[in-house]
């Protein structure tokens, strides 16, 4: 055992998965005690505001002390901020056309090409081929221009609750800058916010320990499962074992995501808990190591020490439990990591066909796929709200894996280098 264990320990694949879920799972541990509440509970009051940290305004201008500083190219990045890139290449577009040979024209620098524009653009000129509409999107570029380049002092005005008139309260300098940390009202969003302005990334965490949650009581359930009926199926024999494999070749013959479906569909939305998604995954996915299992059980069978059991008046349970099942037992490990990873995948499966767990209960991996894909967050440049997802299926899925390959390599002598 102690031998087993020191093989184990030593296995690269096994340890780089391991260690992996175990950081994940100190992850979706710990967080929730620092960011307490419910993972869906919606914050923003619209939808995928950008990752970053977020301050109260109000707060801000109203109790947080301001500083003045100097820094270098502040006025600049203003300007870079206000200026996209569109409306550079519609400066170059005029520059060009008035004149200015195109390689003198970089849209990437921004001071040169700002100090071209303020050299070279004419309003009352009229370059040829450029049209009209294309002029006063270009005089209004420059409007923009000339504004963000005045720095104006930002003034701040309160109504007066018995008059209503307009006081001017605050004045704000373009040189006045705020300690974040003395702000008291601040939220840190490093994902983001989702399409119903909750967390994205308390989310991520939450719908990864449930997800987990899923696939290790679905990989229990069919493990468990096909263990029973493949031992019994493999040392019974006869009638008991025609029976278990009619219906694993039923199973085998209906494919099994089809099968899902189609329970799930029937169980009805309000029903659908975490739980019970993960019981139907379990109780679909027996049948690969119920057939498994079967096969080493049938070349154990008759074994020495198997006959010598019978012979000695043993009862079935217990040649199974003493006899056969601790040479089976690594495999039985490996079969419930791939069920494991399997019960993920089909939870995903099933949410993004909108047949996951109740959605107003728990958040999942699946879901938090099928809120993105639902309202179209890719095609909102919304990166956050499902990218993350995508990568935390693959890194736990890919960990199980890695996990799997080791231990087979230890327990498989064909493999061992």
């Amino acid at each position: 055992m102690k031998n087993t264990l020191r093989q184990i320990l030593h296995a690269r694949n096994f340890m780089i998965g391991f260690i992996t879920i175990m950081i994940i799972l100190f992850a979706v541990s710990i967080y929730p005690l620092f960011n307490q509440g419910s993972p869906l509970d919606m914050i923003g009051l619209g939808t995928f505001f950008k990752p970053g940290t977020y301050i109260s305004m109000y707060d801000a201008v109203e109790t947080a002390p301001t500083y003045t500083l100097r820094l270098d190219g502040a006025a600049a990045k203003r300007v870079e901020a206000k200026l996209p890139q569109a409306d550079r290449e519609s400066m170059k577009r005029w520059l060009v056309a008035y004149g200015i040979p195109d390689e003198a024209v970089n849209t990437d620098d921004l001071n040169d090409l700002l100090n071209l524009w303020n050299n070279t653009y004419d309003p009352d000129a009229r370059p040829a081929g450029l049209t009209s509409a294309f002029r006063k999107s270009v005089a209004r570029i420059d409007t923009v221009l000339a504004g963000l380049l005045e720095s104006l002092d930002v003034r701040v005005y309160t109504e007066e609750p018995e008059s209503g008139e307009m006081r001017e309260t605050a004045q704000i300098k373009d040189n006045q800058y705020i300690n974040v940390s003395e702000v008291v009202n601040t939220r840190q969003l490093w994902l983001g916010t989702d399409n119903f302005g909750r967390d994205a990334f308390k989310e991520l965490l939450a719908a990864t320990g449930v997800s987990l949650k899923i696939g290790l009581i679905a990989g229990v359930i069919a493990t468990v499962l096909g263990l029973l009926l493949g031992l019994v199926s493999g040392f019974v024999g006869g009638i008991v074992d025609d029976i278990i494999m009619f219906f694993a070749n039923l199973f085998t013959v209906i494919p099994g995501f089809v099968l899902l479906i189609l329970i799930s569909y029937s169980i009805g939305q309000e029903q659908r808990g975490a739980t019970v998604v993960a019981a139907v995954i379990g109780c679909t996915s027996w049948v690969w190591t119920t057939r498994s299992v079967r096969a080493q059980t049938l070349s154990l069978r008759n074994r020495d020490h198997v006959n010598l059991s019978r012979l000695s008046g043993h009862s079935l349970p217990r040649i199974l439990i003493t006899d056969i099942l601790p040479y089976i037992a690594s495999y039985v490990v490996m079969a419930l990591i791939l069920q494991i990873c399997s019960g993920i995948l089909a939870e995903a499966q099933l949410s993004m066909l909108g047949l996951g767990p109740k959605t107003t209960e728990t958040p999942t991996l699946g879901l938090m796929m099928f809120w993105g894909m639902t309202y179209a967050a890719h095609q909102n440049g919304a990166w956050w709200a499902y990218f993350p997802v995508i990568l935390m299926i693959a890194l736990v899925s890919f960990s199980l894996n890695l996990m799997n390959t080791g231990l087979d390599q230890v327990f498989n002598p064909q493999l061992r280098s």
